[in-house]
């Protein structure tokens, strides 16, 4: 739950959206000219039908009555523009506020260190970054100057009516108190309404991003029965949400109703007795008038309780999306250096890192690596070989000791440059639904399609590549799922031999491919790790025999290390990993 719940408005977070309307201050005041343009329009009309009944048809004028007739058309004209100018015109102004923070979320989240995403549930965030924004733009579209015009409205309507009858004014204004006490407590009880109605959103829309992505584990494992049980809670809790403010809105907007009806009442009753008892014979203009005015002064009342209600889940989104622009998860980047072609000479020293607190992942790893060598990292699962691979990127900060790449601390590297000096191959190949050229220039112009075919050839996987239907232009849509994994993971190596690196990175590349597929990515492995340095995390410990040195790992310790050979002649750890893996693989 967000903080002052109860509080039916939050001005210093309006301030902040304010804030945002600078660079169309422009727009913003025409918007506001328009709203008071529209509030006195609105006036003219009943005090121009009160002349036309008491000074032209009564009077039998029909000379003023043409007049008066031309005015009220010009004054209705006048509103039609108006209406028109300011409902395109607010609504302009959110959409481009929505747009600069929008554009301020997606930068913030971009540099966003990965713990942050590991803790923040996917289908959140889009909610904030596409239905919360819609929200915000709704404060200045169907909000904000909506309200600002009909209170404008209501203050235009009350003075003339003083002005012209303050006996029926003082009638009309003694039911206000009820409908302002009324519309405050709706105010108070949509605003927890609504919060709750956003936070149903978000888990509606986290369970069916999650379910959508894992469908094929829901089938697998025959989860379908429980998911949709777990959906129609999920679904209930959303729709109860909705109903509240249902309710609440059921509630109000018939007090509302009866409140304006009985105003009405009053002042026809009043003026009648008026008029019968002689006192005065020149309300029947009056009286249509205040009729109109009671229309204008009440209808506000109940539109801003409905326009309040779209400001306050506005204020609500704007809650949560100023929440993720606060959030201070940013690595630190304040490195001098600009990382060039490195050498690749790579030091750990006593490097002790946890992703939790008071959970230490890697218990003080040190390990050198000498430029254009090939090092291997082996071990079981969650001894740590991917948390190096991080920390190196700087996804992560270390807890302690020092990581560096030829004598200079990682940290003093501006972190653009270390990481476009480092390409990784995962596992998991990531493939952006577009073409295959563009997965692998990942749009950069400096990268041709000239080069990427030349780099193609180079590493063996042209012939795959343009096999397919379009060749470099085929689409392998969202997340590459019209390719096999193995070809999957031939565009990831070509996207890091292209980026020419300093130093690659294999973390288990070969590990769920299929036989034909290993071969191109042994002999893509062989070309593109010629000459750089090269840090392979391997689960198929056939595949890095060739390495310099293997590091084994262990429970977030080195425990071995040396060359394939120096390192089954010492009977250890990995020489048990690699006879039980052969023999596995025999008698598969």
């Amino acid at each position: 739950m967000d903080r002052d719940t109860g509080k039916a408005f939050d001005t210093r977070l309006f301030k902040r959206l304010l804030a945002h309307t600078r660079p169309y201050r422009i727009t913003f005041y025409g918007v506001a000219l328009a709203a008071i343009c529209i509030s006195g329009f609105a006036v003219l009309t009943p005090v121009i039908l009160q002349k036309i009944i008491d000074d032209a048809i009564i009077s039998s004028n029909a000379e003023k009555l043409l007049y008066l007739t031309m005015a009220m058309l010009a004054v209705l004209v006048g509103q039609v523009i108006s209406q028109l100018l300011f409902n395109y015109y607010a609504n302009w102004l959110g959409e481009s506020v929505i747009k600069d923070v929008r554009i301020n979320l997606f930068r913030r989240m971009l540099g966003f260190r990965m713990k942050y995403f590991d803790e923040s549930s996917l289908g959140v965030l889009v909610t904030r970054a596409v239905a919360d924004m819609q929200r915000i733009g709704e404060i200045f579209s169907q909000g904000f100057f909506v309200i600002v015009a009909d209170l404008l409205k209501m203050l235009a309507a009350a003075i003339v009516m003083l002005i012209m009858n303050w006996r029926l004014a003082l009638i009309v204004f003694a039911l206000l108190p009820i409908i302002l006490y009324a519309t405050r407590l709706f105010q108070k009880a949509m605003k927890v309404a609504f919060i709750e109605v956003r936070a149903q959103v978000s888990n509606l829309n986290s369970f069916v991003q999650e379910r959508i992505s894992g469908m094929k584990i829901v089938q697998l494992f025959t989860r379908e029965r429980i998911e949709s049980e777990k959906f129609r809670e999920i679904n209930e809790k959303h729709k109860n949400a909705w109903l509240k403010t249902v309710w609440y809105n059921s509630i109000f907007f018939p007090i509302a109703e009866i409140v304006s009806s009985v105003a009405v009442g009053l002042v026809v009753w009043y003026g009648g007795l008026q008029n019968v008892a002689g006192i005065t014979t020149e309300l029947a203009g009056t009286i249509f008038a205040f009729i109109l005015f009671i229309e204008i002064l009440f209808r506000p009342l109940r539109q801003i309780a409905d326009k309040f209600n779209t400001l306050q889940m506005g204020m609500v989104a704007a809650n949560r999306v100023f929440k993720i622009l606060d959030t201070e998860s940013n690595i630190a980047d304040i490195g001098t250096v600009a990382m060039g072609h490195a050498k690749g000479d790579i030091k750990f020293s006593d490097v002790r890192f946890g992703y939790l607190e008071d959970e230490e992942v890697l218990h003080g790893i040190s390990f050198d690596v000498k430029a254009g060598e090939t090092i291997a990292i082996v071990g079981s699962t969650g001894a740590g070989k991917s948390t190096i691979i991080n920390l190196l990127n700087r996804f992560y900060e270390i807890n302690s000791g020092t990581i560096s790449i030829d004598g200079v601390d990682v940290k003093d590297f501006k972190l653009a440059s270390l990481r476009q000096q480092i390409a990784v191959v995962l596992q998991d190949v990531f493939l952006f639904a577009d073409t295959i050229a563009n997965n692998i220039s990942l749009k950069d112009e400096a990268v041709t399609i000239e080069m990427i075919e030349d780099a193609a050839k180079r590493i063996g996987v042209d012939e795959f590549i343009t096999s397919l239907p379009g060749g470099y232009e085929y689409n392998v849509k969202e997340r590459g799922t019209m390719l096999s994994s193995g070809q999957r993971q031939l565009i990831a190596f070509l996207r890091a031999y292209v980026s020419n690196p300093s130093i690659l990175i294999l973390d288990e590349a070969t590990s769920s491919v299929d036989t034909y597929s290993e071969q191109l990515i042994q002999r893509a492995t062989e070309k593109i790790t010629e000459g750089r340095t090269s840090i392979i995390i391997a689960h198929r410990l056939a595949t890095i025999k060739k390495a310099d040195t293997i590091l084994v790992m262990d429970a977030g310790k080195i425990v071995e290390s040396g060359t394939h050979k120096e390192l089954l002649k010492k009977g250890g750890y990995y020489s048990s990993l690699y006879e039980a893996q052969f023999l596995a693989e025999e008698f598969a």
